[in-house]
């Protein structure tokens, strides 16, 4: 064998096993399956819904990490080299925002999709994944690249995608009509991750973290204040965050501090989750 397909093979299995990578389909080597990268672990979960066996998923940045500061190793660099496709969230989430023109230069025969295309997208706010009616757009998007790349297999990924959106429109209705008896219209965050979500069920986000500072302590008394005279309950933080913040105004106002991940694993069912932890909100 020619030594340069050995040293090849040999940095894409050095990648696929010591990168820290999160592999959604099982990671043993396989040329039937198409690779993929993508940026965060809720675009995992909707190209497996719509690419089944037929994709090996590889997720860019670990569970844990802080999207905002994100640094991809050498290892996941060179991965990009075997990939087929990146499927990017595009709606300016800082990791792709720094890092997905090295990660596309590694590999220029790469199809990159941008599935933001067609999503009303917010200013300032990448977080278009947490939303089911955004995600049937993102979901769409996927849909089209895979196609692009894998035309063979066409029917497989349509009957998928039309599953995956039933279910997603499924959830959305859920959704609404739990938020709608939601008391207490408005809710307070430290990261300002829910936007879309907000937008979707008629809700008002307030955010304690502001352009990715912790308050000052002015600030922070008037968030008291805010929190007092809208009723606030409960606080939701998330796991890549310090929740020092939270707790000071929760304490303040006898409200609890509830932690919701929004980078969720499992898209419908932590949505649902997360629907009724707004449910038990006493206010």
């Amino acid at each position: 064998m020619n030594k340069k397909i050995v040293l090849v093979l040999v940095l894409i299995i050095t990648a696929f096993l010591g990168n820290g990578c999160i592999n959604q389909v099982e990671t043993q080597n396989d040329d039937d399956r198409i690779v993929i990268l993508v940026s965060i672990l809720p675009q995992a979960d909707f190209v497996g819904h719509i690419g089944g066996d037929k994709v090996n998923v590889i997720v860019m940045i670990p569970p844990g990490a802080n999207p905002a500061t994100y640094e991809p190793t050498a290892s996941q660099l060179k991965s990009a080299s075997n990939a087929d496709m990146y499927v990017k969230v595009g709606s300016g989430l800082p990791f792709e925002e720094v890092w997905l023109d090295n990660i596309g230069s590694a590999n220029p025969d790469m199809l990159i999709v941008d599935t933001s295309e067609g999503v009303d997208l917010i200013s300032g706010d990448p977080h278009i994944w947490l939303s089911p009616r955004c995600v049937v757009v993102q979901v769409e998007n996927i849909y089209k690249g895979l196609v692009q790349v894998d035309t063979v297999n066409r029917k497989f990924y349509n009957q998928n995608k039309e599953d995956y959106i039933h279910d997603l429109e499924v959830l959305d209705n859920d959704l609404n009509e739990s938020l709608s008896g939601f008391k207490n219209h408005t809710f307070m965050v430290f990261h300002p991750s829910w936007g879309y979500f907000a937008r979707d069920y008629d809700l008002t986000m307030i955010a304690v973290e502001i352009e990715g500072k912790e308050p000052s302590a002015g600030v922070l008394a008037r968030l008291v204040e805010t929190a007092k005279e809208n009723n606030i309950k409960i606080i939701f933080v998330q796991p890549q965050f310090s929740t020092k913040s939270a707790e000071v105004i929760a304490n303040e106002i006898g409200a609890s501090v509830v932690s919701i991940d929004p980078l969720p694993q499992d898209f419908i069912k932590d949505l649902r989750t997360v629907s009724g932890i707004f449910s038990q909100d006493p206010a």
